[in-house]
């Protein structure tokens, strides 16, 4: 079975075909990152607009690489929340249109569920149940993945994600845009332990993160030394930082690997190429004695394979959207898009 997926829930207009949700065909990306850079973060009207202007070169661009015609695709797929939602309305709506002359069924997707299926792309033995970390811009998550379309969130951010704290940081540092793979090289050169950043705690909820308050250390510390005529250590603070964030996550992990007895660790999300959590979670793989399942550095940022690979057990679902079909800036894991309305 062959899927035509797009994504456009972000700055990343992508476009793939994938086969049986395990082979990747073809994977093209058009990124939007140097327009964006400009601003120090994402535009959502910019956004948009690059997505309007990007969406059918790069679908004829998936197609030709795959060497497949229109004809031969079983279906259509696409981000349907959440996301931006002028980006995320650009790709659901040409995926609608196209499956529509098409005559072939189109397949709503939500992005999280996407990046998680990123690693049956990577793993072609990977199979629910399992555990899942997701950590990217806009959501941190512990997942308990309970089939392909069946998931439970355990514990997940009471503020800002993972990957916004990064931005947030590196924006306050100097950095650039985006955030992750800023921090994480600048981080290279510095030392963790020269700086004291805070970690929290959410009172009841041993699961749940919080990253608002080491968002705001960091920036009340270099605005403290401006203020005074101090210098920063960038690359010690951007270490610092780094290291409170995978302090955050991966012993949440842990406590959650102990509650559910699960053997098999999944991680998903932009932030997922950070090397230091990378390193953090082969260590505890290791320590609990299960297996760890990583995407490659090219699925953890978004794309369309990783959509075009949920795709195909959502259309084994029978999750099939309807001609009225919406996008949504905000979704739970959890819900069936085509049955979401309003």
């Amino acid at each position: 079975m062959r899927i035509l997926a797009i994504e456009s829930s972000c700055d990343e207009t992508a476009a793939a075909v994938i086969e049986d949700g395990r082979r990747i065909l073809s994977n093209v990306i058009d990124s939007q990152v140097e327009t964006h850079a400009l601003y120090g973060g994402v535009v959502p009207e910019i956004a948009s607009r690059g997505h309007m202007q990007a969406i059918v070169r790069v679908t004829e661009a998936a197609l030709r690489e795959a060497e497949c015609t229109r004809e031969e695709l079983d279906a259509v797929a696409a981000t349907c929340a959440p996301g931006l939602i002028g980006a995320v309305l650009v790709g659901a709506n040409f995926g609608k249109a196209l499956a529509l002359s098409l005559g072939k069924p189109f397949v709503p997707v939500h992005h999280i569920r996407g990046h998680i299926a990123a690693n049956y792309l990577a793993y072609p033995e990977l199979e629910p149940p399992f555990l899942t970390l997701v950590a990217s811009g806009g959501h941190s998550l512990l997942v308990l993945t309970r089939g392909y379309t069946d998931f439970e969130i355990i514990g997940g951010t009471r503020d800002d994600a993972a990957g916004e704290a990064f931005d947030k940081t590196a924006r306050v540092l100097g950095a650039g845009y985006p955030g992750g793979p800023k921090i994480d090289a600048l981080a290279q050169k510095g030392d963790p332990q020269k700086y004291r950043l805070p970690q929290s705690h959410v009172k009841d909820a041993p699961l749940d993160f919080s990253f608002s308050g080491l968002k705001t250390a960091v920036i009340n510390l270099v605005h403290n030394a401006e203020q005074k005529g101090e210098g920063i250590d960038r690359a010690a603070l951007a270490a610092a930082f780094q290291q409170a964030v995978v302090d955050t996550l991966v012993p949440r992990l842990r406590l959650a690997v102990r509650q559910t007895g699960a053997k098999t660790l999944v991680c998903a999300g932009g932030v997922a190429a950070n090397s230091a959590l990378r390193a953090a979670l082969q260590r505890l793989a290791a320590e609990e004695r299960c297996t760890l399942c990583l995407p490659p550095l090219a699925l953890c940022g978004d794309n369309a394979a990783m959509i075009g690979a949920q795709a195909y057990y959502e259309l084994l679902a029978g999750h099939v959207g309807v001609s009225g079909q919406n996008a949504y800036a905000t979704a739970e894991i959890s819900e069936d898009l085509c049955q979401k309305r309003g």
